[in-house]
């Protein structure tokens, strides 16, 4: 090899050493910037200044749900057309049976036995209450006379008792106990009076919704207003059951016919029930599987503050009473009859002066037995 290729040779060796160290060194400083740059805070980029916080947003003003509006009803009368009845109110008994029990009391002595067993009854109606007793009234169907018995008690509390005595009808479905007591209009209903009442009411503002009947004939609260497709709820029952305890005495409740659920529980949750039933075999067998369903439920206390009635639908009754009583008496119930008279057989208004002496006494009989089963806190047999 020549010296000048030598030359060369050696001069390119040394530019690749050069070049080598200069790379070297710009790594090194590059990536003591790198270290010195990582060191240092963080800057937002472009130094955009920090935005404010977008206000939060007020809450939505509270809006409570909205109510039921207050039921506005309208006065209804309560017609009896005088096409349909024909001459006057008949009295319950006939002539020749008054005729016959005024001798009686003229040769015997009928009338110290008359006064003696009044004297009974009104103590026992005018009994003292610490507390409102609520008296159901109920049958296996429609026609047993329940709402007829229902007007007989509330009438009788009502004659014999200072506090204050109110019948509700429970019964929303054409139900008859207004005209029965005589109220020749009706307002507000049960189903209303549910909706508007509340605790601070005094009896003085209660009494405004309900119907005053004649001749201290007591308080009526109507279950409807004759118009077809009215409904009870369950609900609107107990609530009005409880507000109204305290108001009255006594409360007699015309309740739906058996097996409805509202039947069944007003049946229970009263002091005393009054099972009415037609003085008919097929009355006595169905009102007997209704007190067998009340002896399952387990409550001793039920049966023995329940009385059956037998109401007799004709003068001519058929029936074996002392059978019937004896079929029906389970565990403590008591079986009593609510004779044929022909007032009650008419329809209508009830009045009281027309009423067969054997009605009054089986009326009032039958108050004062009730009410002393709803005061008593033992079994009564």
């Amino acid at each position: 090899m020549s010296q000048d290729q030598q030359g060369q040779s050696s001069d390119w060796q040394g530019d690749l050493l050069r070049n080598l160290r200069n790379l070297t060194g710009e790594l090194d400083e590059l990536a003591g910037k790198q270290e010195a740059e990582a060191d240092k805070p963080a800057e937002p980029a472009d130094a955009v200044p920090p935005r404010a916080a977008a206000p939060a947003p007020e809450p939505a003003p509270y809006r409570p749900a909205p109510l039921r509006p207050l039921p506005t009803p309208v006065t209804t009368e309560i017609e009896l057309p005088e096409e349909l009845l024909k001459g006057k109110p008949l009295s319950g008994d006939s002539a020749a049976k008054r005729t016959s029990r005024s001798l009686r009391r003229l040769v015997g002595s009928s009338a110290t036995r008359e006064v003696e067993d009044a004297t009974r009854v009104a103590q026992a109606l005018q009994q003292p209450l610490t507390t409102g007793r609520q008296i159901v009234v109920t049958s296996i169907r429609g026609g047993a006379g329940k709402t007829t018995v229902t007007a007989l008690l509330g009438r009788t509390y009502a004659h014999y008792r200072q506090d204050p005595v109110l019948m509700l009808e429970a019964d929303a479905a054409l139900g008859t106990l207004p005209a029965r007591l005589g109220a020749t209009k009706v307002r507000w209903t049960t189903a209303d009076l549910a909706r508007i009442i509340e605790p601070s009411m005094q009896l003085t503002d209660v009494v405004g919704y309900l119907v005053q009947l004649p001749e201290r004939g007591g308080w009526l609260l109507p279950g409807s207003q004759g118009r077809v497709g009215s409904r009870l709820e369950l609900d609107e029952y107990r609530s009005v059951m409880v507000a109204l305890r305290r108001y009255f005495g006594i409360t007699v409740v015309d309740s739906e016919t058996l097996p409805s659920e509202l039947a069944r529980t007003a049946l229970v949750a009263a002091q005393a029930r009054v099972l009415v039933t037609p003085a008919t075999a097929e009355g006595v067998t169905s009102t007997r599987a209704v007190l067998e369903w009340m002896a399952s439920l387990g409550r001793p206390q039920l049966m023995a503050k329940t009385v059956v009635v037998l109401a007799a639908s004709s003068p001519h009754m058929t029936l074996d009473v002392a059978a019937a009583s004896g079929h029906l008496q389970l565990d403590g119930v008591k079986v009593l009859t609510l004779p044929y008279d022909r007032h009650l057989a008419a329809g209508g208004p009830i009045r009281t002066e027309l009423l067969g002496q054997a009605t009054r006494e089986a009326a009032t009989e039958l108050a004062a037995d009730v009410l002393s089963r709803a005061m008593s806190r033992r079994s009564t047999r």
